[in-house]
């Protein structure tokens, strides 16, 4: 009885979950086996569609979306861990300090696009015109495909290390304090305890802190879509699937790199799980 009854209490959740993730995904790998326009019947045409992850276009979009995703994991992951570790103990002002640090977090993804597109702007940077005064020429910081990656990568650093900064955080905060005593009293180093006792407990959060870095990484969109429009080299995989969902109105080409999307995704996850496991 007890057993139906806690099966009961959990049908409206796994309606939601199928209505809302597993239905779409359905929908998505059918269309990706169609021909299907964004006007106009659909046809099916096997996996012709998935042509499109060999082409030239967006193999570099993947090149592009990996760079950017090494890129910007490290400095918002060292950034992050940095910060918590600052201010992990109690006190007045760290508590000031933890809030000016996640402020970031509660600015909109577009909104914070915007203020940086402002910033690094060519013509009108506050940035080239400190550099004007100290006699240099400025930097073309969106108009060159390096210089708008890392330009980005900063801006992303200053929106989410915060937002990770609590993540690792709690993670320290569930660390027994009784260790960093007995390490101290056996003569460790504070490297010595980071390596032996801060790092291999903290662990489960970094998976959880790499997984959803590299997920949010690899579907980077409105950051790149705003400061360069995907211009000079910066288009990443999403914006390659906008295009061609609503530049060529092909949907079942952007379902098929969907696909394929969430299958990288979903194997590379999967090891950096295993691997943070296996190294326990």
């Amino acid at each position: 009885m007890r057993r139906t009854g806690g099966l009961l209490y959990a049908v409206p959740m796994a309606l939601l979950v199928a209505v809302l993730f597993v239905g779409p995904l359905g929908l998505m790998a059918w269309m990706s086996l169609n021909h299907w326009p964004l006007l106009g019947d659909s046809a099916p045409n096997g996996v012709a569609n998935y042509e499109a992850l060999r082409e030239p276009l967006f193999t570099r979009a993947i090149v592009f979306s990996i760079k950017y995703t090494l890129v910007a994991t490290v400095l918002v992951g060292l950034m992050a861990f940095g910060l918590a570790l600052l201010v992990q103990r109690p006190g007045p002002a760290v508590t000031v300090f933890r809030t000016v640090f996640f402020l970031p977090a509660a600015v909109g993804l577009a909104s914070a696009s915007l203020l940086f597109y402002g910033m690094f702007n060519h013509d009108a940077s506050p940035l080239n015109a400190f550099a004007a005064l100290l006699g240099s020429d400025g930097v073309d910081w969106l108009g060159d495909g390096d210089n708008a990656l890392y330009s980005t990568a900063v801006m992303i650093t200053w929106k989410f290390a915060g937002y990770y900064m609590v993540i690792i955080m709690a993670g320290l905060q569930s660390i027994n304090p009784l260790l960093y005593e007995a390490a101290t009293i056996e003569g460790a180093t504070r490297w010595q305890m980071m390596r032996r006792i801060t790092l291999p407990l903290l662990r489960p959060t970094i998976a959880l802190v790499l997984v959803l870095l590299v997920t949010s990484s690899l579907l980077a969109f409105d950051q790149f879509f705003i400061l360069t429009g995907g211009r000079h080299g910066t288009a990443t995989v999403v914006i390659g699937i906008y295009r061609e969902a609503f530049t060529s109105q092909d949907l079942g080409r952007a379902a098929a790199i969907s696909v394929g999307i969430l299958a990288v995704l979903y194997a590379v996850n999967g090891a950096q799980v295993r691997f943070l496991r296996s190294a326990r």
